[in-house]
């Protein structure tokens, strides 16, 4: 195996594990309701999910690390922003899990948290707003952009990741204006776009890897 296929198979690998996050739109049901700190809703899936999301956000940050080698050949400018942007991701995701479990903490006290418990849980939808849509967005300029100009992968790719950057931004512009929740199922139709770019390109370096030119025969 060459040191590029070792490099893509673990890009890959990497950003297919990002997914691993997903249960937590069920694990997180409970504590999203208004008197969960005083309900005898487990707390095992919150934990569950955190944990999730923790192994999330470092593949996140794989992701980038196993990128950037390759990709600074062609800006390393652009390559280093994606290394940064995914690392402000990971450390906002960090943020809002600690924030959960926080609340966990708190229904030890009873209903006198129970103002303090719901403004954590306002305050992990804001950071989950903007390190798991917004900043992914920012994310798919920077990685789009450059595998566009490099041909690393086919070109569909990379356009229907600069593509889906636009409709979350403009998701995300409607869930902060309150044209519609953060939460309803048309917030979650803006992010599929991203969503497929992410999943494809997984599948692509994983099974296929990256077509060889002049930044990999370097």
């Amino acid at each position: 195996m060459t040191t590029s296929r070792k490099t893509s198979l673990t890009a890959g690998i990497l950003y297919l594990l990002t997914f691993i996050s997903i249960p937590t739109l069920s694990l997180y049901h409970e504590i999203h309701q208004p008197n969960f700190i005083l309900s005898s809703a487990p707390s095992s899936d919150v934990v569950l999910g955190g944990m999730l999301e923790l192994l999330m956000a470092l593949a996140c940050i794989g992701t980038a690390l196993a990128f950037y080698p390759v990709l600074k050949k062609q800006n390393e400018m652009l390559a280093l922003g994606f290394v940064a942007a995914r690392v402000l991701e990971a450390t906002l995701i960090f943020a809002g899990v600690a924030s959960l479990l926080t609340v966990l903490n708190l229904r030890a006290l009873g209903a006198e948290a129970q103002v303090a418990s719901r403004g954590l849980v306002m305050l992990y939808d804001r950071l989950f707003l903007i390190s798991q849509s917004f900043i992914p967005a920012v994310n798919a300029l920077l990685l789009g952009t450059l595998l566009y100009q490099t041909r690393l992968v086919p070109r569909i790719l990379p356009i229907v990741g600069i593509v889906g950057a636009f409709t979350l931004v403009a998701g995300d512009v409607a869930v902060l204006f309150g044209i519609f929740d953060q939460r309803a199922p048309i917030a979650g139709l803006s992010a599929i776009p991203i969503a497929l770019w992410e999943f494809s390109l997984g599948v692509y370096l994983t099974f296929k890897g990256f077509k060889e030119n002049d930044l990999i025969l370097d």
